[in-house]
């Protein structure tokens, strides 16, 4: 701490110094606030109720307001605010829901002023007005704000806000009338204290609590506001309707915000939970923070500048039971630690790269990004004013693709053509398959094309499909046999063969080619050479007008084929048997030669006297031809990560969607939760929504297809009291009225109901959409121009 350097800061005449430094408390601290003359700071909590001196060197306690022999709870504090024109002038509020006023120049030892015990339960928040001495706004959990003169007993006026339990509530720095409150349903109002019967505006700020809010200093209509949801937002509150600024993203639910002084862009957070850090941001850098302190161990529960002049104390209270002042000099930037190097796709094929500009070498052939189209990160230039300018500059470079080399057309058309459920596999794949031929992509579907042969083609094939096929090379999705053509052979090898002519042909009429035999001719096909599939040969009758092939090892028919045995004379003869001439003379030398192997000579038996005549083989079926629904499985899991591989993952997450539990059980979760989350990012940034909504629908992936029911909260209020209406009915537990009453036909909505935003008249879709046809005016009669769009 000795090493830490010291700040002077010159404040009209008088001069604010010091150093980082900390105390210990005697308890946990749940608020801290400064006197105007940022000399004090009080630290309020359950068990504490402290003042202290803010010396140069160390903090000094001057006074300890909880006194008495019983500790009361209205010393209990969950807030504390020290007045900025009344410097012994103080109001806590107390977890009990008494809002409670300290008076420091009593002369006695008890400081206690006033007590107001309106509220019903914890008062979350007390706010003096900032030009006013004697007024006081308090929030509390019951869902009402009082406005309270301190120069009477009672509350002047109460404030309904017709919700949750109010957060937050500060008076407006430049209007004089005007306080903005914060609810735990995520909404945040606007009120004028002069008409506490509703609010001027309100509008939904986070999803979630609201825990805080802090008007610009400087900017009249800036609100900052801070949730559960991890968001810090800043508001223009001078539109006429409340308009987002600027968004920060922290990491935890954010407890507290204040705004810089001096500093326009610049505000601290501190978080309820997980994080003990406090941060100081740039809003237009939301994701990297200016400056950050990490004195505390234990979560920061107040937060303070010490001067509204002077930006470079900060005063802090924790649940570690210390109280802190940090310089903003020896704050650590993380923006220093920050990775200056990105790299980025953009939508259209463009490459973004930035990378350090040392690192970066001068290229005399580079020129400035020109495009029509920019990077979605690249918005604006940086100021070289701004304090963090030089930290983590880097120079951005962006590769163009070729024109009309990165359309992505042919993505969007898909998306929305693509038909994913809703009727037969057989027809999604031949629609699919047609959608991607009309787009040039005739891969895609050919893939199609093929699954659907697969999963929906796995009957027996008729023979006369079979017969066919022969020697036309037809595919019709049977396997391939052993087959070989004799101009192969060698030539001047023949054979003479030695069939029973009349044999063969007894059988010509009564043999039945099934699917488990297959036909295949053998032009030029190498695929099957090698194969061990036994094949029995067959010769054709040469002398007939067409070629006829029967089986000739009686052991591999088919189990199923009968065997008949008929007499000879039962078949008529198709033509005079002659005898089969005899071969060359040295090929029956060499069949009769002693050196001749068995196998040789029954080649050499077998081959056919015409060498240009191509033989044809018959082999029973590798498998049968029902195949179990899984045998392809392997194949369509390679398939489909061949397409995720190459980057079309569109294609792999329709065939997932379109073949559900066929291929599912293939693939692990993660994999396919990666290509559904990727998908879905694409067709998000192709503002394709409904499609992404319907691929969510149809995910089989369980952590996907859960991403429509999260983070879907519907509020019901009722239309006549404005209050919360439980799920029980659609009568108000309050007022016991009907929540939605049509304007049309007078009936209870219990369906779609559609409302104007103008005068919040509205009814079923149905009425609404078929009165606006004929009229424009309100059908309640309150005279308003409805629009229906």
């Amino acid at each position: 701490m000795e090493k830490m350097s010291r700040v002077t800061t010159a404040l009209g005449g008088s001069a604010l110094t010091g150093r980082t430094m900390h105390c210990h408390l005697d308890a946990p601290a749940n608020a801290i606030s400064v006197c105007r003359d940022a000399a004090q700071v009080v630290v309020a909590g359950r068990s504490i109720f402290k003042i202290y001196a803010i010396e140069e060197e160390q903090f000094v306690e001057k006074l300890n307001l909880r006194v008495g022999r019983k500790p009361s709870l209205n010393l209990s504090c969950a807030d504390v605010v020290w007045h900025q024109m009344d410097e012994n002038l103080l109001a806590t509020a107390a977890t009990n829901g008494v809002v409670v006023t300290w008076n420091l120049g009593r002369p006695s030892r008890n400081k206690q002023d006033q007590l107001f015990t309106e509220h019903k339960r914890t008062v979350n928040k007390v706010c003096f007005h900032p030009t006013e001495a004697h007024v006081l706004l308090s929030g509390s959990q019951d869902g009402f704000m009082k406005c309270f003169d301190l120069r009477r007993k009672d509350s002047v006026s109460t404030f309904s806000g017709q919700s949750e339990s109010v957060r937050d509530v500060q008076f407006s720095i430049r209007d004089y009338f005007t306080f903005a409150s914060t609810f735990e349903n995520g909404n945040v109002q606007l009120w004028d204290i002069r008409r506490p019967d509703r609010c001027e505006r309100m509008f939904t700020a986070h999803n979630g609590p609201v825990f805080c809010c802090d008007w610009h200093p400087e900017d009249r209509g800036w609100l900052a506001t801070g949730g559960r949801d991890k968001m810090v937002k800043v508001w223009d509150m001078t539109t006429h309707r409340a308009k987002e600024m600027h968004c920060v993203q922290t990491i935890a639910s954010v407890a507290r915000v204040k705004w810089r002084p001096e500093c326009r862009h610049h505000l601290a957070t501190c978080s309820m939970m997980v994080d003990h850090n406090i941060y100081v941001w740039d809003v237009r850098r939301p994701f990297v923070p200016a400056a950050m302190f990490e004195e505390h161990r234990d979560v920061t529960t107040g937060i303070a500048w010490r001067h509204p002049h002077d930006p470079s104390f900060l005063l802090s209270g924790s649940k570690d039971s210390t109280l802190c002042q940090h310089l903003f000099r020896d704050a650590s930037q993380p923006v220093e630690r920050a990775n200056p190097e990105g790299l980025c796709y953009g939508l259209f094929g463009d490459l973004a790269f930035a990378a350090k500009e040392s690192l970066v070498a001068a290229e005399s052939g580079r020129k400035p990004y020109a495009g029509g189209r920019h990077p979605m990160f690249f918005k604006r230039k940086l100021d070289p004013a701004e304090p963090f300018s030089g930290l983590a500059s880097s120079a951005l470079s962006v590769f163009e693709t070729e024109p009309g080399g990165g359309s992505m057309s042919w993505f969007v058309d898909t998306a929305e053509r693509y038909a994913l459920a809703g009727r037969p596999l057989a027809e999604l794949c031949d629609h699919n398959a047609k959608v991607a031929r009309e787009l040039g992509r005739n891969q895609v579907a050919q893939t199609w094309t093929m699954l659907r042969i697969i999963y929906c083609s796995p009957g027996l094939v008729p023979s006369a499909n079979l017969n066919h096929s022969v020697g036309k090379g037809s595919s019709c999705g049977l396997p391939l046999m052993n087959s070989f053509n004799l101009k192969d052979m060698a030539p001047g090898l023949g054979s003479e063969t030695r069939l029973d002519r009349s044999k063969v042909d007894s059988r010509s009429d009564t043999v039945l080619l099934d699917s488990s035999v297959t036909l295949i001719t053998n032009e030029d096909n190498e695929e099957t050479e090698g194969s061990d599939v036994p094949a029995d040969y067959l010769l054709g009758d040469v002398e007939g007008e067409e070629d006829e092939l029967y089986p000739l090892d009686p052991e591999h028919a088919h189990p199923e084929e009968p065997e008949y045995v008929l007499p000879q004379e039962a078949f008529p003869l198709r033509h005079e048997i002659v005898d089969t001439p005899s071969g060359p003379e040295h090929l029956q030398d060499k069949a009769d030669s002693p050196h001749v192997s068995g196998s040789e000579a029954d080649a050499a038996s077998l081959a056919p006297v015409d060498s240009a005549f191509s033989l044809l083989s018959v082999s029973h079926a590798l498998y049968d031809s029902r195949l179990p629904s899984d045998f392809f499985s392997a194949l369509v899991r390679d398939m489909l990560r061949f397409y995720a591989e190459q980057g079309d993952v569109q294609m792999a997450v329709s065939v997932l969607i379109v073949l559900g539990d066929r291929v599912r059980k293939d693939i692990d979760e993660q994999t396919q939760e990666h290509w559904y989350t990727s998908y879905i990012d694409l067709l998000q940034r192709f503002c394709l929504w409904n499609v992404s909504n319907e691929v969510v629908k149809l995910s089989t992936s369980r952590a996907v297809s859960c991403l429509n029911q999260a983070s879907t909260t519907l509020h019901v209020n009722c239309s006549h009291c404005k209050r919360p209406m439980s799920s029980r009915g659609w009568v108000c537990d309050r007022c016991h009225r009907c929540a939605s009453m049509c304007a049309v036909c007078h009936h209870v909505v219990k369906g779609l109901f559609v409302w104007c935003q103008g005068c919040s008249h509205g009814g079923h879709l149905q009425h609404i959409m078929k009165w606006l046809e004929g009229s424009s005016h309100c059908p309640a009669g309150c005279g308003h121009l409805c629009e229906y769009s």
